[in-house]
């Protein structure tokens, strides 16, 4: 379906995109369960840092298996509950574009992955829903899903 269907079956079944300070609350929120996590998780060696610049040399140490968790976080709770924890607060959701329903398995992992990679490049794909009609960002493009409102 091309945008303009897109944009008139949401509008039929009286569906609302999410506003871009609804996503982007979400979207922190869901980094903080992250962070506490991995805070949590290494607590004892977050205990022993000294300096700033031990703390930077730690963190990106741990660079794989933050991007890891996050892929998993957000391909299991989309998959499973059509949105994060930061999502289900803001009463927000991930749709599929193609049959406005939940996501499958596939199209949750493909939008958590290339969400991760979006990150990596300095969110410039966050920043592109703001130029979209149906405010989709890199992850939403290559997973066709929508952000909507629950």
């Amino acid at each position: 379906m091309d945008d303009e269907a897109v944009a008139s079956q949401l509008k039929r079944e009286n569906i609302a995109l999410a506003s871009f300070n609804k996503r982007a609350l979400a979207f922190m929120i869901d980094d903080i369960i992250i962070s506490l996590l991995f805070t949590i998780i290494f607590w004892d060696k977050f205990k022993a840092i000294t300096d700033p610049q031990t703390l930077v040399l730690f963190i990106n140490s741990l660079f794989i298996y933050i991007i890891t968790v996050k892929t998993l976080y957000q391909t299991i709770f989309v998959a499973l509950y059509g949105a994060t924890l930061g999502k289900m607060a803001l009463k927000i959701r991930v749709m599929s574009r193609e049959h406005f329903d939940q996501p499958d398995w596939i199209e949750s992992f493909k939008r958590a992955f290339v969400r991760a990679l979006s990150e990596i490049f300095f969110y410039i794909g966050f920043i592109w829903a703001n130029f979209t009609p149906l405010r989709e960002t890199w992850h939403d493009k290559f997973a066709k899903t929508l952000v909507v409102n629950a």
